[in-house]
This record gives C-alpha cells, sequence and structure tokens, in this order.
C-alpha cells in the first residue's frame, strides 16, 4: 500500500509541476490579429466599397450612358439600384470596368470610338450587374 501512495503522490508531483511549468502564454488564447488592426481593415473595406459604388453610379448616371441604356430598353434607375446588391469583389470588378469605360469616353470625345462602341460598353456593363444580381 505504501508504493501506491507514493506512486498516487509522484503522480500529483508531476501533474503540477506541469501544471505550473508550463508558461501561461502557451495555455492562453493568443491573437493574431488585434482587434485595433481588425477595425482599420473594416474601414479600409468599407471606404474602398463605398468609392468603387460612388465609381459606377456616376458612371451609370452620366448622360451617355443613360441614353445607351435606354435605347437598350433598359431602366437606368434599375440598374442604379442593382449595383449596391453586388457584394465587394463584384463591384470592385464593375468599378474598374467603368474606370476603362471612362477613359474610353475620354477617346470617344478625341474621336477613336464610335458611338456603336460606347453603346456595347454600357449595355455590356448594365447587363453584367443585372445578371450578377439575378444569380443572387
Amino acid at each position: 500500500m505504501r508504493y501506491v501512495w507514493q506512486s498516487v503522490r509522484a503522480l500529483v508531483a508531476c501533474f503540477l509541476v506541469t501544471i505550473f511549468a508550463v508558461p501561461p502564454s502557451l495555455v492562453a488564447q493568443s491573437h493574431v490579429v488585434s482587434p485595433a488592426d481588425l477595425q482599420k481593415e473594416m474601414v479600409a473595406n468599407t471606404q474602398a466599397r463605398q468609392h468603387n459604388l460612388e465609381t459606377v453610379r456616376q458612371f451609370l448616371s452620366s448622360p451617355r450612358a443613360e441614353n445607351a441604356l435606354k435605347s437598350a430598353h433598359m431602366n437606368p434607375e434599375q440598374v442604379r439600384t442593382a449595383v449596391s446588391t453586388l457584394n465587394d469583389q463584384e463591384l470592385a470588378r464593375l468599378a474598374s470596368r467603368a474606370d476603362k469605360a471612362q477613359a474610353d469616353f475620354a477617346d470617344f470625345a478625341g474621336g477613336r470610338l464610335e458611338d456603336r462602341d460606347l453603346l456595347i460598353i454600357i449595355v455590356a456593363i448594365a447587363a453584367l450587374v443585372l445578371l450578377i444580381v439575378a444569380v443572387h
């Protein structure tokens, strides 16, 4: 019986040494990203989304874009409203295309783009928006 008690004491001693010898940092769950960094990232993502929304809405609100949408029998207001339902990645891609189209408008003003090309660009962007919204 004496050997059993000694074994139990030795086991308890090993257990206690293990508990107190392990640094608390290994036991405690540590965060890889601080809450302040998460907050900054969320603010940056929100600002990027707002910028992309404004870019696309401004593009679709231009008189040329509205005329092109109307000539393709699309409701410009419905297209602008549908833009806000896009996710961040879709919106970023669309804003990039809108920026490219704005640059193409500059080419149009310079005489390097035809009306047909402009109509195709605007209708393609509007169709993309409506297609993405319909899929969701």
